[in-house]
C-alpha cells in the first residue's frame, strides 16, 4: 500500500526479471489500438501491489480474474512486486517490480516505481488498457505511462485501506491517506467497486469517476454443508450438539481480532464456556493464542481441509471493518453457517439483518456477544439463517461475475458510462 515519497533503499530492492524479452508473447502489436488484429480480443496491462506474496481475498481475486480473462482468449500480462516464496503459483505472466517490504508487514511489498526497463516492457506488451488494483506508487507511474501512450485506465477497489492506520498507531495519517485515495480514484477512467453502496460511498467521498460492479463469486460446492464433518469436530474437542464460533480469515490486527478476543472474553465472563475455532494464518497467532486461552488453532487451510473446517463450524463471527467484500462472509455463508458480521458496507452487501444473519454496531462486543448467545441457544433460528445463508451466496457465481469485467473494460475503451 505505498504512497508516493517513499524513498527507496537500493540494498533491499528487487531487481526486476533480466530477460524480459524472452517473457513477451510472440507477434506482440505495436500501439495502433485493436483494428485489424487476429488473436486475443484484449490486451490488458494489470498492476498490483502483491499478486501471490499472500494469499488473501484480493490477491485470490485478481489471480482468478486473469486465469478467467486468459480462458476466453484475451491477454494478460501482470506487473507487481515478488517474493522468493510466494504464497501461490500466479496465473498468467507476471513480471516482477521494485520492491521493498512493507514496515510493520513485511510479509508485503511496497514498490518503488516503474523503472525503464518495465517501462519498455510494457510498451513492447501494447496494452489496449491498463487495470490498476492498488493506490500505490507502481499503479501511479502506470496511470500516468497509460495517459502517454493514450491507453484507458480502470482501478479495482479492493479495500479500505485507510482503515488499516487505526490498527497501528497511525490513525493520524488517515486524513492525508483519504486524500490520496480521493486523488487516485478520481484520475482513472472507471473504478470497478464491490457493490453499489460501495460506489455510492466512494462519490459520496468526492469521487465523480464513473464505476462498474465487480462483485465476488464464491464456488458452492467447494464450500457447501455437505462437507460438515461431525468426525473432524470431535477430534478437535468439540460436543456434537456445541455451537461453535468461528473467526475465518488472516490473523492480523486489521481484520478485527481484538474485537473477536473481547467477544470470547465477555461470552466466557457471562459463564460461557466457548471455545472457538479459528481458520486462517497470520504474525497475530502466537500472540492471540497467548492471549484468548482454550481455542482451537488450525493454521492455514486450503482446498477440501478448508471446506471442512468452515463447515464443521456453526457461528461466523466476523468483525472486520477494513474489507470492501467480504469474501469470508460468503464462503461462510455458502457452507451454510450462520453470520454476525459488523454493521460495514461489505457486510450490507451480502446480509440483510435477521434474514441471512446478524449485523451488530462494528465496536461493540457486548452486541457480538449477545448475537453469539442468542444463535447458541437457538438452533431453529441458526439453522433458518443458515439456510438462507446459503441461498443468498448461490447468486455470486464467478463466471457472471468475471464476464462482467471483461464488459467494464469494453464500455471504458468505447468511453461509455456505466449505468
Amino acid at each position: 500500500m505505498g504512497l508516493p515519497g517513499q524513498e527507496e533503499d537500493t540494498k533491499d530492492r528487487q531487481d526486476p526479471m533480466l530477460d524480459l524479452s524472452s517473457r513477451l508473447p510472440t507477434g506482440a502489436p505495436g500501439e495502433a489500438g485493436t483494428a485489424g488484429r487476429s488473436g486475443p480480443q484484449l490486451r490488458v496491462a494489470l498492476f498490483s501491489g502483491n499478486y501471490n506474496c499472500v494469499r488473501d481475498g484480493a490477491n485470490k481475486a485478481l489471480n482468478r480474474l486473469v486465469q478467467h480473462l486468459i480462458d476466453r482468449g484475451h491477454a494478460v500480462r501482470v506487473y507487481s512486486p515478488t517474493v522468493p516464496e510466494p504464497a501461490f503459483e500466479p496465473a498468467g505472466d507476471l513480471v516482477s517490480v521494485p520492491s521493498l517490504p512493507v514496515p510493520l508487514r513485511p510479509e508485503y511489498r511496497l514498490s518503488t516505481g516503474l523503472p525503464a526497463a518495465i517501462e519498455a516492457d510494457i510498451r513492447a506488451f501494447a496494452p489496449d488498457i491498463f487495470h490498476l488494483s492498488a493506490p500505490d506508487l507502481l499503479c501511479v507511474r502506470a496511470e500516468a505511462l497509460a495517459r502517454r501512450m493514450g491507453r484507458p485506465v480502470v482501478a479495482s477497489l479492493h479495500t479500505r485501506f485507510e482503515t488499516y492506520f487505526d490498527y497501528y498507531g497511525l490513525g493520524f495519517v488517515r486524513a492525508g491517506v483519504e486524500r490520496w485515495l480521493r486523488r487516485f480514484y478520481s484520475r482513472v477512467d472507471r473504478v470497478l467497486v464491490p457493490s453499489a453502496e460501495m460506489g455510492r460511498e466512494l462519490a459520496a467521498s468526492g469521487v465523480a469517476t464513473p464505476v462498474s460492479i465487480w462483485s465476488r463469486g464464491v464456488d458452492a460446492q467447494a464450500f457447501s454443508p455437505a462437507h460438515r464433518d461431525l468426525e473432524w469436530r470431535r477430534a478437535q474437542g468439540f460436543a456434537d450438539a456445541e455451537a461453535v464460533p468461528l473467526f475465518f480469515g488472516r490473523l492480523v490486527a486489521e481484520k478485527g481480532l481484538d474485537m473477536f478476543e473481547a467477544t470470547i472474553a465477555r461470552l466466557r465472563a457471562g459463564g460461557r464456556e466457548v471455545r472457538p475455532l479459528l481458520v486462517g494464518e497470520g504474525p497475530a497467532r502466537v500472540a492471540l493464542m497467548r492471549r484468548i486461552g482454550n481455542a482451537v488453532f488450525t493454521g492455514h487451510l486450503d482446498g477440501a481441509e478448508l471446506a471442512r473446517a468452515v463447515a464443521s463450524a456453526d457461528i461466523l463471527l466476523n468483525p472486520s471493518v477494513t474489507e470492501a467484500f467480504g469474501n469470508v462472509t460468503l464462503e461462510a455463508m455458502a457452507s451454510g453457517l450462520a453470520v454476525i458480521a459488523a454493521d460495514v458496507t461489505a457486510t450490507r452487501a451480502l446480509i440483510t439483518h435477521k434474514v441471512e444473519g446478524l449485523v451488530v454496531p462494528p465496536r461493540d462486543p457486548e452486541a457480538y456477544a449477545a448475537a453469539v448467545v442468542q444463535l447458541q441457544d437457538s438452533p431453529a433460528l441458526r439453522r433458518a439463517l443458515g439456510e438462507a445463508a446459503r441461498a443468498r451466496a448461490l447468486r455470486f457465481e464467478w463466471q457472471t461475475i468475471l464476464d462482467a469485467v471483461i464488459e467494464a473494460y469494453s464500455q471504458t475503451m468505447a468511453g461509455e458510462r456505466a449505468p
